[in-house]
């Protein structure tokens, strides 16, 4: 009967776990950031490579290697992940995290919760909780840092 006890609690647990906003926000972002990767992939393959590849006079800019020992190095295929990378990284900044931060702004999200107040006494910056001034010794009362 124990082991049961204990099943059912594990299940409610994961239950629970699994239920929660965080676990499922996390999920939806991977799902998004898998198709989104996609995405910026097929810009990065499609356009910027070829792009790119036109600068420097190579038809194939992932097909480039050099040859060491008998060993090739596709240093090409190194250079689609960089430009890959750095198309996402941009892509998000200014398609979401500034667009973000520009509402935060607006809204008044963006300021931190203050964690202290001057003291009345002696104008020292002191904790919230605190109920006697650490400096002075001033016995603050309650709401004291309205």
């Amino acid at each position: 009967m124990e082991v049961t006890t204990k099943a059912t609690t594990t299940l409610k647990e994961f239950r629970a776990f699994a239920l929660k906003g965080n676990a499922i926000d996390l999920a939806i972002g991977v799902a998004v950031g898998g198709a989104f990767t996609a995405v910026v992939q097929a810009i990065v393959a499609g356009f910027l490579t070829p792009l790119i590849a036109a600068i420097f006079g190579q038809a194939n800019f992932g097909s480039l290697y050099f040859t060491i020992n008998g060993s090739h190095v596709a240093y090409g295929l190194v250079v689609n992940a960089v430009v890959t990378l750095l198309a996402v990284a941009f892509t998000l900044f200014f398609f979401i995290v500034k667009p973000i931060n520009a509402i935060k702004r607006r809204l008044g999200h963006d300021a931190p919760a203050p964690t202290g107040a001057p003291c009345p006494a002696c104008l020292t910056d002191i904790n919230l909780a605190a109920r006697r001034c650490p400096q002075c010794t001033e016995q603050l009362t309650e709401g004291w840092s309205n």
